[in-house]
C-alpha cells in the first residue's frame, strides 16, 4: 500500500519571498505550476467522518484523483496511505482506482459524491538529493474557497521520495534560517471542512498515550512523549489566533506533560537536557499572558462585578487589557521563534524511534509514581505552615503526580479514576489560591507609579478576605489528599 511521509510546516504569507531565496533553493531547478482542486464529500461527510478524503486535481493539462486516509500526526509529520490516478477528464472514474482504494470508500459512498470546497495553490517544487535520501520541496501559496468564504494559506510540505525520514528533519532544520516555521497539522483538506462548518478548530486536550502492560519502561516513555507533543502541535494554530486563551492554557498542559516524562526519562538513562531547556524557554515566554488571561477574566473580572461602583475599576482595566495585550503578543512571537520550531524537529526525529530497552513498565512506572508522591506528600503534609511560594511548590508537586498518574492509568484499571479525580480537583483549588498571589504580583506592576492606588486597594481588600475565607478549606482537602491510598499501591 502506498504511504505518503511528508512533513507540513506553515509559513506566513510575508515571509514566502524570504524562504524562496534561501541558499539551498536557490541552487536547485525549480518547477512551478497551479494546483486547482475539487474536493468531494457526501452530503452528510461521510468521508470526514472517516478521516478520509477525495480529491481531483488539474495538473497541468490532466486531471488526477486521489484517495487519502487520514492517520493522524505528531509534530507536522504525517503518515497516510495515499491512492493517485489520472483520469481522461474532469470528473470521479471510481472503476480505475485500486480495489484498496475503492474498499476504503465503499459503493454507498461513491455514489453520493460531490463538490464541496476548492483548492487554488500556486506550487513551487524543488528536489533535494541527500546521501540519507530524496526529499521533494512543496512550497504552496494560494487560497481554500467553499461558497463565498475565502481562507489565504502558505505552507511547506517535505515529502520523503526514498530514504531515511530523518532527512526530512534535516533539511527542514536548514530553511529555518530563511523564516520562521510553524509546525501545521492540519491538511487543506481539514482547513475546507473548516470554511464549510464542518470541522471547527477547537483546543488540543491530552489525550491518552498507546501504552500497554507488555511495553518496556522505554517505549512507554516515547509513546508518552509523542502523545504530549501531538497536544503541543495541536494548539499553536489557534494561539497563534489568538481570540481564545484556551489555546494558550492548553499549550502550557502539554510543555508541563513533556517535560514531567522528560524528568521520569533520567532514570532510564534517556537525558534530554536540551529538550528541557527549550521547554523551560517557552513555558517563561507563554506565562506571563497566562497569568494576565486569568487576572483580567477571572480576578478582576469578579471583583467588578461584586462591587456596587464597579466604574472604580475602569481605569484599571484600561492599563491591565493592554498589558494583557502585550503579553499575549510576547506568545505569539514565541510560537514563531526558530526555537520552538527546533525543538519539535528535534523531538520529532528522536520519537521516531522505537525503543525495545528499559525495565519492565509497571515497575518503573511504581517507582516513578512513589517518587513524585513522595515529594506531594512531603509539601502538603504540612500546607498550613506554608508561606505563597511554598503552597506554589505543592501544587507544582501535585500537577507532575497527576500527569506521571495519567501516563500510567491504563496498568492499573478502574483504581486510579477515583484517585485521579480528586488530585485534579485539588490542583484547581491550589490553582485558585495561586492566582490570588500572582493577582498582588500583577496589581504591584499596574501601581507602580502610585496612579490606581484606589482601585488597587478595593482588588486587594476583595481578594484577600476570599483568600482567608477559601484557606481552612484548602489545608483539610490536602491533608484528606494526603491520607488517600495510592491507587498504585
Amino acid at each position: 500500500m502506498p504511504v505518503e511521509i511528508e512533513l507540513k510546516l506553515a509559513v506566513a504569507p510575508g515571509d514566502v519571498a524570504r524562504l524562496r531565496r534561501h541558499p539551498l533553493l536557490k541552487a536547485l531547478k525549480a518547477g512551478r505550476s497551479r494546483l486547482y482542486g475539487v474536493y468531494f464529500d457526501t452530503p452528510e461527510f461521510d468521508l470526514y467522518q472517516r478521516r478520509s478524503a477525495f480529491r481531483l486535481r488539474r495538473e497541468g493539462y490532466h486531471w488526477v484523483q486521489t484517495v487519502k486516509l487520514d492517520r493522524g500526526s505528531v509534530g507536522g509529520l504525517s503518515m497516510r496511505p495515499e491512492y493517485e490516478v489520472r483520469v481522461a477528464g474532469n470528473q470521479p472514474d471510481f472503476a480505475i482506482l485500486p480495489m484498496e482504494a475503492r474498499a476504503a470508500l465503499t459503493r454507498e459512498v461513491e455514489d453520493r459524491l460531490a463538490p464541496a470546497f476548492v483548492t487554488d495553490f500556486q506550487r513551487t517544487v524543488w528536489d533535494v538529493e541527500r546521501p540519507r535520501g530524496t526529499v521533494e520541496i512543496a512550497l504552496d501559496s494560494g487560497h481554500i474557497r467553499a461558497g463565498e468564504a475565502d481562507l489565504p494559506v502558505a505552507e511547506l510540505e517535505l515529502e520523503l521520495v526514498s530514504g531515511d525520514s530523518a532527512v526530512l528533519f534535516e533539511i527542514a532544520r536548514e530553511l529555518l534560517d530563511a523564516a520562521p516555521l510553524v509546525s501545521e497539522y492540519r491538511s487543506k483538506a481539514l482547513r475546507g471542512y473548516g470554511l464549510l462548518g464542518v470541522w471547527r478548530e477547537k483546543p488540543g486536550k491530552a489525550v491518552d498515550a498507546e501504552v500497554n502492560k507488555r511495553l518496556p519502561a522505554a517505549e512507554a516513555w516515547r509513546r508518552a512523549l509523542l502523545s504530549g507533543l501531538d497536544q503541543l502541535g495541536r494548539n499553536l494554530p489557534g494561539l497563534l489566533a489568538g481570540d481564545d486563551p484556551e489555546y494558550l492554557h492548553q499549550a502550557r498542559v502539554a510543555v508541563r506533560r513533556l517535560r514531567t516524562m522528560l524528568g521520569l526519562g533520567r532514570t532510564l538513562g534517556l537525558d534530554r537536557e536540551a529538550w528541557v531547556e527549550a521547554l523551560r524557554w517557552f513555558m517563561a515566554e507563554l506565562s506571563p499572558a497566562r497569568d494576565w488571561d486569568v487576572f483580567v477574566t477571572e480576578t478582576l473580572a469578579g471583583v467588578h462585578a461584586a462591587l456596587p461602583e464597579p466604574e472604580r475599576l475602569d481605569g484599571l482595566l484600561v492599563r491591565a487589557g493592554k498589558v494583557r495585550t502585550a503579553a499575549n503578543r510576547r506568545a505569539r512571537a514565541a510560537v514563531r521563534d526558530r526555537r520552538l520550531t527546533n525543538l519539535m524537529l528535534d523531538m520529532g526525529e528522536a520519537l521516531l524511534v522505537a525503543h525495545d530497552d528499559g525495565p519492565p513498565l509497571a515497575e518503573w512506572a511504581g517507582q516513578a509514581l512513589d517518587k513524585r508522591w513522595r515529594r506531594f506528600r512531603k509539601l502538603a503534609g504540612r500546607f498550613g505552615e506554608l508561606d505563597a511560594a511554598g503552597r506554589h511548590q505543592t501544587r507544582i508537586a501535585a500537577k507532575r503526580l497527576r500527569y506521571a498518574g495519567e501516563a500510567f492509568a491504563v496498568l492499573y484499571g478502574a483504581r486510579e479514576g477515583r484517585y485521579l479525580a480528586r488530585l485534579a480537583d485539588l490542583q484547581d483549588v491550589l490553582g485558585v489560591a495561586n492566582d490570588v498571589a500572582v493577582a498582588h504580583r500583577l496589581l504591584a506592576e499596574l501601581n507602580r507609579d502610585g496612579r490606581e492606588a484606589y482601585a488597587v486597594g478595593l482588588v486587594e481588600g476583595y481578594i484577600a478576605a476570599r483568600a482567608e475565607a477559601h484557606l481552612s478549606e484548602l489545608i483539610g482537602r490536602t491533608a484528606a489528599m494526603v491520607k488517600a491510598r495510592p491507587f498504585w499501591r
